[in-house]
């Protein structure tokens, strides 16, 4: 347990530090804006419902009002909840030593075929109707993430340009389906769905307005799966084995053009659910014009680069980006409106930039020793040197 908890320190050790670094670059920017980054910040806080366990305290000594802080509270989870599923989406890629850039693209095939499962077959129970519009968007996901996998193992096409393609694909399929003569529309003008059936949503567990929705235990669950997949099947040691050395594994019996397919099989997954759990928790229809604006699969980036490809990490960095989202709308009533979302975005920035930097500085050292020649050996009778 002792040498856990050290490793465990010691892995968390430079993203705590990167995080601190981005909050004093943030709190220079809010400086340079002639404003109090101090003042920023408690507003920042407050506004993400960070204050709401505070109230349990005896007498209320920080005057919290409970309504107001659960109420941001509950929109910081519902925020994280689906950047939980995107920053596990990277990372299964990253572990296999693939980069995935079409969480986009996934979270809203996964979407899509959640809701036309839920429309189209809305005479279903409701738990039978949820199981299957998720267990749609998870497949989804899983085929639209496959198709680079596919590409990658049998033509050697680079994952990163064919992810991004496939973005475009999916945006621009969705807008076509949902656009003003798209087959999906609803029968209104406006280029929207219709809302999923009632029964069809997912329950709320927490709140009134937007309660947290039980999506939050299918990315906890996706989380669970994550680490188990490594820590204790066959299949995440081959793909570990993938991402260590392709060439290696080959050698020892490894199929590395199937585990490749796989393991971007699986990280689409992720993203599917994501896109899954917002239109059956969040939204509940889609519109045309939501496609192109959401950047969740970059997001997704920094979450599995902040949280070190784990599965621990990447819930705790999904709830700082959560609160960052949810705590910069909020702070828009006390900061001017132009600089609330891009301060949150130039934090976000600063932490992959430094994380980044180490990932960077560590291939770099890697290199140098392994590029350094060997000491040369003692002639044959010749004592060796002194150390």
């Amino acid at each position: 347990m002792r040498a856990a908890i050290a490793r465990a320190a010691r892995a968390a050790r430079f993203p705590a530090i990167a995080v601190v670094l981005a909050f004093v670059v943030g709190g220079l920017v809010v400086l340079l804006t002639g404003n109090n980054p101090f003042s920023v910040y408690k507003q920042l806080i407050l506004g993400a419902g960070l204050d709401y366990p505070f109230h349990w305290l005896p007498g209320n000594p920080l005057g919290v009002d409970p309504d107001i802080a659960k109420f941001n509270l509950v929109a910081t989870i519902v925020a994280t909840t689906p950047l939980i599923l995107a920053g596990l989406c990277v990372a299964f890629a990253f572990r296999a030593g693939l980069f995935n850039i079409g969480g986009t693209g996934q979270f809203w095939v996964g979407g899509v075929t959640a809701f036309v499962i839920a429309d189209r077959l809305s005479g279903l129970p409701g738990p039978l109707l949820i199981l299957l519009a998720i267990a749609g968007a998870a497949l989804g996901g899983a085929v639209w993430g496959a198709i680079p996998g596919y590409f990658k193992a049998a033509r050697g096409a680079h994952e990163v340009i064919s992810t991004i393609m496939l973005n475009w694909v999916a945006v621009y399929l969705g807008q076509y389906l949902f656009g003003l003569d798209g087959p999906l529309k609803g029968p209104t003008e406006n280029p929207i769905s219709v809302d999923i059936p009632d029964r069809a949503k997912l329950p709320g567990i927490w709140g009134d307005v937007q309660p947290v929705h039980a999506g939050i235990f299918v990315a906890l669950g996706a989380a669970v799966a994550f680490s188990l997949i490594f820590r204790r099947t066959a299949f995440g040691y081959d793909v570990r084995a993938v991402g260590f050395n392709p060439e290696a594994a080959r050698a020892g019996g490894v199929r590395v053009g199937r585990i490749i397919v796989l393991a971007m099989a699986v990280s689409g997954l992720f993203a599917g659910l994501a896109g899954g759990g917002e239109v059956l928790g969040v939204n509940y229809h889609i519109a045309s014009n939501e496609f192109a604006p959401l950047q969740i699969g970059f997001v997704g980036i920094a979450v599995a680069l902040l949280g070190r490809n784990t599965a621990i990490g990447c819930v705790l960095a999904a709830f700082l980006f959560g609160a960052l989202q949810s705590g910069s709308n909020q702070l828009q009533g006390a900061f001017a409106s132009d600089l609330a979302v891009p301060l949150s975005q130039t934090v976000q920035g600063v932490i992959v930039l430094l994380v980044s930097a180490e990932l960077i500085g560590r291939k770099l050292t890697t290199r140098r020793v392994a590029r350094r020649p060997a000491e040369r050996l003692p002639d044959e009778g010749q004592a060796p040197a002194a150390p």
